[in-house]
């Protein structure tokens, strides 16, 4: 089936991949875009995008085409009906792409058992054991709500990695500037988003792998509360950590794909039965008498003068918007770090362990050392890792959620680096690189409390800032709240792309 093609009245006077998510979809249910048009624009984007950052591992542009097609003719139907979408595909003919992680999305095309992901490796058979069984199920809730994939997005090889180096596909760029690094794990998801060439995008976060690629990018990046989001048909990394999250280019939009994916699936066992709340109305309720915690311990405490300079900005509007700024001693979090290394990487090395035994060689070198790396963590110092997480998130939660509605930290405390100076191989400098990239990160991760990367302006290289928000557990609504009023005051501008050919 051949795509229609769009007349003039189609098209925006703009590139349509500059609209946000929900005005595309909006402009799809009135007829002022079409899906055809835009999924063209989009794979055009997606080719200087690849070009720019080499962001994706695949475009599928024929299986894009043949999407919005038929996306067009249940428009077409819906608006000679008088049938409104929003109720049940309100993201009908828009087309977006996810990390290469989830069963659905994957290199493998056409393969029998449905798509599988490569996980961002050349290791097949591991691949396979930890993104098998059924598809995921927050591609499937984006599809039932109308949207088409336009391709599998780069990724650090197993999701072990937080610089967006990957030696078997090749390392995914900044959008910004490319001899930097994207972020990792979910390099391909924060460079695509920020390039425009998906509107919003799926990752996944065990210690920053979402918030991490967002801040390098200038885009919002939200870890939810862990057990939020199901996981079933995604790559186990560690499961006791793993939480799955969302990519956008603002608040509004990022609440839209929450709100479709959120919510138990009845498959993944330590997924929530809460039901999420409606995060659109949060967003208009303003910051007026919200405290935010301002920690006078750990999180600044290695930030660079350019960074701390960037957050008090962001604190100075948000006060000038109704907030409270209190200062908060919280727990030491340096320990936080260190018992999320011992669940990660113990967990991280069993799921490899099979692999690791037959294939090792073709892992690749970083890699290999850190899917090894829980061969030297003790089951006494693992096991004493998960006993403490409950006792340590009521202490956090009693001692700092006591005195704050919003804890304030950057995410990066240092410039986004060079990919040259990052590009460490299996060396001992690689865990310094880590270190720091994951120090306001890691320690929710292992809390399992919600946290959101809002771009907080560019650096004088050029380079995004990004500042973390953090709250209670299931409290992403306040989070958005937030980051919405936190853009509105300091907008991010997009990043500059060629003109579309006319």
């Amino acid at each position: 089936m051949s795509a229609p093609t769009p007349s003039s009245t189609d098209v925006p006077k703009h590139d349509p991949c500059d609209l946000g998510l929900l005005e595309a979809a909006a402009r799809l249910r009135e007829g002022r875009l079409t899906s055809a048009a835009l999924t063209e624009a989009m794979l055009a984007r997606a080719e200087w995008a690849q070009a720019r950052t080499n962001c994706f591992l695949r475009i599928d542009a024929e299986a894009a085409r043949r999407a919005a097609a038929l996306a067009d003719e249940r428009l077409t139907a819906a608006r000679a009906a008088g049938v409104d979408l929003v109720a049940t595909q309100p993201l009908l003919g828009l087309p977006l792409a996810h990390k290469d992680m989830f069963v659905g999305t994957g290199l493998a095309a056409g393969a029998a058992g449905g798509l599988r992901p490569s996980c961002g490796s050349r290791v097949r058979e591991a691949a396979t054991a930890l993104a098998g069984g059924p598809p995921a199920t927050m591609v499937a809730r984006l599809e039932a709500a109308g949207a088409h994939a336009i391709g599998a997005l780069n990724m650090a090889e197993f999701a072990l990695g937080a610089t967006g180096h990957n030696a078997a596909f090749g390392d995914c760029r900044n959008a910004w500037q490319p001899e930097h690094i994207s972020g990792g794990s979910s390099s391909g998801s924060g460079a695509a988003v920020a390039c425009g060439a998906t509107f919003a995008s799926l990752g996944s976060d065990t210690g920053g792998s979402v918030r991490i690629p967002a801040a390098a990018n200038g885009v919002l990046g939200l870890k939810p509360t862990y057990g939020l989001l199901p996981r079933t048909g995604s790559m186990k990394l560690s499961p006791s950590i793993d939480t799955l999250g969302p990519f956008a280019r603002s608040a509004p939009d990022l609440a839209a794909v929450l709100q479709i994916v959120a919510g138990a699936d009845g498959r993944d066992a330590l997924a929530s039965r809460r039901a999420p709340p409606d995060y659109a109305a949060a967003l208009g309720r303003g910051v007026e008498g919200l405290r935010i915690g301002l920690p006078r311990n750990h999180f600044f405490a290695v930030a660079t003068p350019e960074v701390r300079a960037a957050m008090e900005r962001c604190l100075a509007l948000l006060e000038g918007a109704g907030a409270r700024i209190v200062e908060v001693t919280v727990p030491d979090a340096a320990p936080l770090a260190e018992l999320s290394r011992a669940v990660v990487y113990t967990e991280a090395t069993a799921l490899h362990a099979s692999q690791l035994r037959t294939q090792a060689a073709r892992y690749t070198p970083q890699v290999r050392l850190r899917a090894s790396t829980g061969l030297a963590i003790s089951s006494t110092a693992y096991l004493e890792a998960l006993r403490l997480r409950l006792p340590l998130l009521e202490r956090f939660v009693g001692e700092v959620f006591g005195r704050c509605d919003v804890l304030h930290t950057p995410v990066l405390p240092i410039p986004v680096p060079r990919r040259d100076e990052t590009d460490v191989g299996g060396s001992a400098a690689l865990w310094e690189i880590l270190a720091k990239l994951v120090y306001c990160t890691a320690p929710f991760n292992y809390l399992g409390l919600p946290a959101i990367a809002v771009p907080a302006g560019l650096d004088a290289r050029g380079l995004p800032l990004s500042a973390q928000f953090v709250a209670r557990p299931f409290a992403e609504a306040t989070l958005l709240r937030v980051a919405a009023v936190q853009q509105r005051l300091l907008p991010m501008p997009l990043l500059p792309v060629p003109s579309p050919t006319p």
